[in-house]
């Protein structure tokens, strides 16, 4: 039996994200395949921390080495220790997180890139982590034997900006988890807005790590601008603090809404179909994205959504969205407008929204995943 190793780390240390992609996608693919002998590698854990593995096929292979101790070894001091040692034998590895790390020779890697905001948007990241990605991965996509990539967005992205051949990338989508459906029990809808403070108001939601990229600046300030015209909304924002949110929290004084403006903080998997389907309307008015799953679980809530016409969010987001220049604080207002002010504009991109969720599904990604691993094992 062939033997595939998975990075499994960033679905052991993230909570959303590429945490979540990891997860779903190995979740997957231990319904689905039984034909591959598969190592989960999971940096900084010990086996008794893992929980039980997805199918009898897969099994752990966890090192107490930190993600932090192994970026060190493998890509700043460059020493050539194969992961190898970590997973055992194994004839294909699939990085699973923008980095790819050492292997034997003879071992096929495929490398996930989820996006290049990083190169995009530069303050996407913190000037040392951007300093660190423009070295390491475009070195691993150099590297690797096949790159996956979350969108056409992001694979047009690699080929414009590391001159990666077009061939050598497949877009992987990711799906929808079927826990995201309409909350139609009013009763505990309820109660779970009234834990995060929303209960009894009209809020429009956006899902995401608080940052500049995610642009919730100019939501705010065209909702100011909506609610000085008499039009009652609050702003519901859930994601982690992440980099430069001083900036958010400059312009929400400034536009005198701090009433008005929920920062809820991360809001786990089991949370967010509550939010979502108490909310309005989903904002994403992202300045880039690599995918955009928010679009996605919000629509599978029956949730309208808003977006950005930027990067990867029109190809997910397909005819179910308003799409808006992000970088237009008016085109964001008279998009909200457009949905609190016609039921038939609402009723429409709730039906839309239905029909574009189910097109995307974990079970999907992973039957083209294991496609894939097949086709580099036996080219």
């Amino acid at each position: 039996m062939r033997r595939i190793a998975i990075d499994y780390t960033p679905a052991y240390e993230q909570t959303a994200g590429i945490g979540r992609y990891a997860r779903e996608l190995t979740a997957a693919l231990g319904e689905l395949d039984a034909g591959y002998d598969y190592r989960l590698f999971v940096a900084g854990a010990r086996r008794a921390q893992l929980p039980q593995a997805p199918a009898p096929n897969f099994h752990w292979k966890p090192t107490p080495l930190t993600p932090r101790w192994l970026a060190r070894i493998w890509q700043r001091a460059r020493i050539p220790l194969p992961v190898n040692f970590f997973t055992g034998r194994i004839d294909l590895f699939h990085a699973t997180d923008f980095v790819l790390p050492p292997t034997l020779p003879g071992t096929v890697s495929l490398l996930t890139v989820h996006d290049l905001s990083f190169e995009r948007v530069p303050a996407a990241a913190s000037p040392p982590l951007k300093a660190y990605l423009d070295v390491v991965v475009p070195r691993s996509v150099a590297l690797a034997d096949h790159v996956l990539a979350d969108s056409e967005a992001t694979k047009a992205d690699l080929v414009a900006l590391y001159d990666t051949p077009a061939e050598k990338i497949t877009v992987l989508y990711s799906g929808v988890g079927l826990r995201f459906r309409p909350v139609e029990d009013r009763g505990a809808l309820e109660k779970a807005l009234h834990k995060h403070g929303l209960g009894g108001i009209n809020y429009i939601l956006s899902v995401g790590t608080v940052q500049p990229r995610k642009n919730y600046s100019r939501v705010i300030e065209a909702l100011a601008q909506l609610r000085s015209q008499g039009l009652d909304l609050h702003y519901a924002i859930a994601g982690g603090r992440g980099w430069l949110d001083a900036e958010m929290k400059r312009t929400i004084a400034r536009s005198d809404m701090t009433d008005f403006v929920h920062l809820l903080g991360f809001a786990e998997d089991k949370q967010l179909p509550a939010l979502y389907s108490g909310a309005r309307m989903l904002l994403m008015p992202s300045l880039y994205e690599g995918f955009g799953l928010p679009l996605l679980e919000a629509m599978a809530c029956g949730t309208p959504v808003i977006t950005s016409n930027l990067s990867s969010l029109p190809e997910v987001a397909g005819e179910a969205a308003l799409l808006v220049n992000p970088y237009d604080v008016s085109a964001i207002g008279d998009a909200i407008r457009a949905i609190e002010g016609d039921a038939k504009t609402r009723k429409r991109l709730v039906s839309a929204g239905f029909q574009q969720a189910t097109k995307f599904t974990w079970t999907r990604a992973a039957a083209q995943l294991r496609a894939i691993y097949q086709g580099l094992l036996n080219g």
